[in-house]
């Protein structure tokens, strides 16, 4: 006869997925589904308002045709892709990659770092992530049993006054390095970053790779938006050999084809890196999409000849200054991005009523999840509290700004901008 107790509650969910707080999606999908002033202009998500380029979207037909591209791919990739991505990728890393042991496709970019901690960290490990951070890294990290040391970046000293660059959120190193101790498995990078818009400097990548190097640290470098730059743009793991040999970079067709939804990813690193990660990917979902794939890889092959990597980055910064009219217009200031779709504007000007009815989970969050509630109840738009990727401690540092994403077509962006203009009302 067994002695182990007998459970009280039968459906009790395990603590890695139990202890999680109303998650900030959720809260702006319920304030926008009762808003009075419909439809909402959804602002907030990464999603794109539109759809890849048509070479691409052909290229996806037309494999849904064939017959091995409706079956199982192999578990690393399917070999086009894999090559398409080693030849692209070659020339940025200056040395030639070797697409069977270097580099491995994922089921996205998140499974991609979900790969890398499962394939590196265990119970009693530790991670260290700069604040703001992407929400999923934490639940990635609690998923293979680590625990997170947080290093906040310093938010511009001016930026509730005038415009700035997103470079002026800037890394205390020091206060990086108090945070590596002899548990440190592993570091998370995103440059450029979300929601920021920085892209780390040669100098700052430098540091931040030396200081791995010293303690043997893996720095997993989340690079999903490395087509977006528009400022010059450093890739860690070009360094150095010795910064190379513990880097593994995730990239993002999704970001870079605009095709969030086909969630095909990938990492590239060396082989004793990446073996690991592609062990845990076989574990976590065996293969990923195979007419996807073979899309992307169609995706690579033609983009320098058709000039797409140059036309994206001119659209995307033209979208940037766009929308980010309306802010000069209202003197809102905001950061201005190096990178990415993102841009973070400062709303301390926005004067929220005392006596306005704020649902209590809302209520008692930092003060940009009101603004957020404000926005889409008042305004009918949309847009992210920063402070969803910050601790608690230093959710200070981010409660006046919010996150607005402008991958959207331009009407989106337009009527945007005309339903943010009653913010007059309530500014100082």
């Amino acid at each position: 006869m067994s002695t182990t107790p007998a459970r009280s509650d039968h459906f009790r969910p395990a603590k890695r997925v139990a202890d999680q707080n109303q998650d900030v999606w959720t809260i702006v999908n319920e304030a926008a589904t009762a808003s009075p002033v419909q439809p909402i202009i959804n602002m907030g998500q990464g999603f794109f308002g539109y759809n890849p380029p048509k070479y691409v979207l052909d290229a996806a037909k037309e494999a849904l045709d064939r017959v091995d591209c409706n079956q199982y791919s192999p578990t690393r990739g399917r070999p086009r892709l894999k090559k398409a991505i080693a030849d692209a990728y070659s020339p940025l890393f200056g040395k030639k990659l070797n697409p069977d042991t270097e580099v491995t496709i994922t089921t996205g970019a998140n499974e991609g770092c979900l790969s890398a901690f499962m394939g590196f960290v265990e119970p009693g490990d530790e991670v260290v992530l700069f604040e703001p951070f992407f929400d999923q890294y934490i639940s990635n990290v609690e998923m293979a049993g680590g625990t997170i040391k947080y290093v906040p970046l310093q938010p511009p000293k001016h930026g509730a006054e005038k415009n700035s660059s997103a470079a002026d959120w800037t890394l205390d190193l020091g206060l990086f390095e108090e945070a590596i101790t002899p548990k440190t498995r592993m570091i998370v990078l995103n440059t450029p970053h979300n929601p920021i818009g920085k892209i780390f400097s040669q100098e700052e990548l430098q540091a931040i790779g030396d200081i791995c190097v010293k303690n043997r640290v893996i720095i997993l470098s989340d690079e999903v938006y490395d087509r977006l730059y528009y400022v010059p743009f450093t890739r860690i793991g070009n360094l150095s050999p010795e910064i190379a040999n513990l880097t593994l970079t995730v990239g993002s067709a999704g970001k870079n084809f605009y095709a969030t939804g086909w969630r095909v990813g990938w990492l590239i690193g060396p082989e004793h890196l990446i073996k690991y990660v592609a062990a845990a990917h076989t574990r976590i979902c065996y293969s990923s999409v195979s007419p996807l794939q073979e899309a992307a890889a169609v995706g690579f092959e033609r983009a320098d000849e058709l000039g797409f990597w140059e036309e994206s980055k001119r659209e995307m910064q033209r979208k940037m200054r766009l929308f980010c009219e309306i802010f000069n217009e209202l003197g809102l200031p905001y950061s201005e991005p190096e990178g990415g779709y993102f841009v973070l504007v400062n709303m301390s000007r926005v004067q929220l009523p005392a006596d306005y009815d704020f649902p209590p989970h809302v209520a008692n969050r930092p003060r940009d999840f009101r603004l957020s509630w404000f926005l889409i109840m008042e305004l009918g738009v949309a847009a992210i509290p920063p402070t969803e990727f910050y601790t608690e401690a230093n959710a200070h540092l981010a409660s006046d700004y919010m996150r607005f994403a402008v991958c959207k077509n331009d009407d989106v962006l337009e009527g945007a901008k005309e339903r943010l203009r009653g913010l007059r009302k309530w500014m100082e």
